[in-house]
C-alpha cells in the first residue's frame, strides 16, 4: 500500500518536520533552540543543503533548495533529498513527517513529498521476516499556503499507481503469468472504473494474431491479449489515445536462448510496459481525468520449449503481413505489431507503445532516460518531452531515417525481425513502424525499468518507469 499523502493538520506537532527553507529562515520560529540554531547556521556557512537535527522523539530536516538554471532539475534535486530524508525517518522508526513549506512553493514540497513516498516503497511479499523489515514511515503531511486538493490527490494516486507498477515488476513468473497479467489489470479496473476485456487463446487464434501466437507456441500457458478502455462523459479527445504495452512476462530469448548471469535472471521485468500502459490507465481513470484512453496488452511468456518457433520461421502477422524469424529474442517487436495493428480499430488519434524492447537501447542511454522515436508531429513530441522533464523520465529521440528499413528487408518474407549489429533500438522501431497508420511514437524503457542498484528514489528492482509520465502528458492535455 502507497504511504499516505495528506494535508497537515495542527495536532501533529510531535513528529518529525522537514523544514523547506532558504538561508534567510527565521529559525527561532520554528521551535528550535539557540543551540540547533546555531549548528544550522555553522552548516549553512559549510554551504550544506540538508541538516539533520536528531531530537530523539522526532527528527528536524532542514533542507535550502539548490539553486538551478532549470526547474526541473531543481525539483528532481528535491526528489533525491526525500530519499535521503526517509532513509533516515525509516532508520529512526519515524511513522510520520511534516513538510513545512516555508518558502511558499508548493510545486517544491509536492515534489519533495514524491521523493519520499516513492523512496518508501518496498515488496516484501516472500520475505519470512516481513514485519520486521517493513518502514516504519506511513504518513507524509504537507503544511503549504497554496496547497491544492486536487494537486494532493494526483500526487497520491500517481505514487500509488507506480508503486503498483513496480510490484507487477517485480513479481517473479512463477506468480505472474499471462493469465495473472490480465487478472491482475481487471483488478485494477474494478478499482477504478475502468472497462477490462481479456481475450483468450482461442479469440486470439481467430483474430489471427501471429506473432502473438509465435512467441507463445514454445510455452504451456496460454498467451492473452487484454483491452483496457477510460471513455469518461465529456473526454477533450474525440479520438482516442492508444496505449500499448508489452507483456513478456518471462523472456529466456526462445530457442536463441539467453545466457542466465547478467541476462535471463532479469527477465521478469520484460513485462514493464505492460505495467506501465495499465497502471497509468489506472491512474488517469482513479483521477477522473476528462480523456478517453484505451490500453492493449499482449501477453505470454518466451520460452524453448514444447512446439516454440525457431529462427527461419516465416509468421504471418495479425494484418497478413510476413516475418521472417532470425532471433527468437527479438519477440518483443512480434507481439507488439499484432498489437499496433490491431490499434487501427479504434482510429486513435495518437498511439504511444511502452516495451523493454532492445538491449541496444539500455547499451545507448543506460538506466538514465527513455530512448523514444516515431512518426508523431513535433508538437506532440514537444509535449511529450516536457512531461519527461517535468517527472524526470526523460526522452531521449533518436533518429528514424527511412534507410533503416533497408536493414530489415528479408529475402523470404516482407521483413525479418531483427536488423544486424548496427542501431539495433531503432531497427527495431522500424519493424514496429510497418504495422502503424496513424501517428505514433515508440518508447524503448528496457534501460530504466529494472536497476539493480538503489537508484535513489527509484528504488532497485522495478521502477515503474512510464507510468509518472504518461499520467503527467495525460493530465496536461486536459488542461
Amino acid at each position: 500500500m502507497a504511504t499516505s499523502i495528506q494535508k497537515a493538520v495542527k495536532s501533529e506537532s510531535n513528529a518529525s518536520i522537514v523544514l523547506l527553507a532558504d538561508k534567510k529562515t527565521k529559525w527561532l520560529s520554528y521551535n528550535l533552540s539557540e543551540k540547533e540554531v546555531a549548528y544550522i547556521q555553522t552548516k549553512l556557512k559549510a554551504d550544506e543543503r540538508l541538516i539533520v537535527i536528531n531530537q530523539f522523539d522526532r527528527i528536524i530536516f532542514v533542507l535550502i533548495p539548490k539553486d538551478k538554471k532549470e526547474r526541473f532539475t531543481q525539483l528532481e534535486d528535491l526528489r533525491a533529498s526525500g530519499n535521503k530524508i526517509c532513509s533516515a525517518l525509516n532508520a529512526h522508526k519515524q511513522t510520520g513527517v511534516i513538510i513545512e513549506d516555508v518558502l511558499n512553493d508548493t510545486e517544491a514540497a509536492l515534489a519533495l513529498a514524491e521523493g519520499i513516498a516513492l523512496s518508501n516503497y518496498q515488496f516484501l511479499k516472500y520475505r519470512g521476516e516481513a514485519a520486521k523489515e517493513k518502514n516504519s514511515l506511513q504518513t507524509i503531511a504537507i503544511n503549504s499556503k497554496k496547497l491544492d486538493k486536487k494537486d494532493l490527490e494526483r500526487l497520491q494516486i500517481t505514487v500509488e499507481a507506480t508503486t503498483m507498477a513496480r510490484t507487477l515488476v517485480n513479481e517473479p513468473q512463477s506468480y505472474l503469468t499471462a493469465p495473472k497479467l490480465a487478472e491482475e489489470i481487471q483488478k485494477m479496473g474494478d478499482t477504478a472504473g475502468f472497462h477490462v476485456e481479456v481475450l483468450n487463446k482461442t479469440k486470439i487464434e481467430a483474430l489471427k494474431m501471429g506473432g502473438l501466437l509465435a512467441v507463445n507456441k514454445g510455452s504451456q500457458t496460454p498467451p492473452t491479449f487484454t483491452i483496457m478502455e477510460y471513455k469518461p462523459r465529456g473526454a477533450v479527445n474525440k479520438k482516442p489515445l492508444v496505449l500499448v504495452g508489452k507483456g513478456v512476462v518471462y523472456d529466456t530469448g526462445g530457442l536463441s536462448l539467453k545466457p542466465t548471469p547478467n541476462s535471463m535472471d532479469s527477465m521478469k521485468c520484460d513485462m514493464a510496459g505492460a505495467a506501465a500502459v495499465a497502471c497509468a490507465i489506472y491512474a488517469v481513470a482513479k483521477a477522473k481525468l476528462k480523456y478517453h484512453v484505451v490500453g492493449l496488452v499482449p501477453a505470454t511468456d518466451n520460452r524453448p520449449g514444447e512446439n516454440a518457433y525457431t529462427p527461419g520461421d516465416v509468421i504471418a502477422m495479425y494484418d497478413g503481413k510476413t516475418v521472417e524469424v532470425l532471433n527468437t529474442d527479438a519477440e518483443g517487436r512480434m507481439l507488439l505489431a499484432d498489437a499496433l495493428a490491431y490499434a487501427k480499430k479504434y482510429k486513435p488519434e495518437l498511439v504511444l507503445d511502452f516495451a523493454t524492447l532492445t538491449g541496444a537501447a539500455a547499451a545507448a542511454i543506460g538506466q538514465y532516460g527513455i530512448v523514444c522515436m516515431g512518426t508523431a508531429d513535433e508538437k506532440t513530441k514537444s509535449k511529450l518531452k516536457k512531461s519527461g522533464h517535468n517527472v524526470y523520465e526523460r526522452l531521449v529521440e533518436f533518429p528514424f531515417w527511412d534507410e533503416y528499413k533497408n536493414l530489415i528487408k528479408s529475402d523470404l518474407a516482407d521483413m525479418k525481425n531483427i536488423g544486424g549489429p548496427v542501431a539495433g533500438a531503432i531497427t527495431a522501431g522500424k519493424f514496429l513502424e510497418y504495422y502503424t497508420d496513424y501517428p505514433w511514437m515508440h518508447f524503448d524503457i528496457a534501460g530504466p525499468a529494472f536497476i539493480n542498484n538503489n537508484d535513489s528514489y527509484r528504488g532497485k528492482n522495478g521502477t515503474g518507469v512510464g507510468v509518472r509520465l504518461l499520467f503527467d502528458f495525460i493530465l496536461n492535455a486536459t488542461k
